[in-house]
């Protein structure tokens, strides 16, 4: 998930949670460190679950008028 200076945290962490099934707790350690760092991993998944993942944030964000991005890239072994 990429920074952006919009989007409010707490919806941030709220889509963390829905979406890739974090706690409040790891939840908003994810968020700081996209806020921190201009990105951050919020899980690691197959490349159809990941393309998923990001189409649901990215709908999500659009339906609640918040430019977040969220992408998935391949990691790297």
């Amino acid at each position: 998930m990429l920074n952006d200076d919009y989007t409010p945290m707490e919806f941030v962490v709220v889509v963390i949670q829905e979406y890739f099934g974090k706690d409040m707790e790891a939840a908003t350690q994810i968020m700081l460190k996209i806020h921190l760092d201009g990105k951050g991993v919020c899980g690691v998944y197959s490349r159809d679950v990941a393309s998923t993942k990001v189409d649901q944030v990215m709908e999500a964000a659009q339906r609640a008028g918040h430019p977040l991005q969220c992408v998935s890239e391949p990691v790297g072994f």
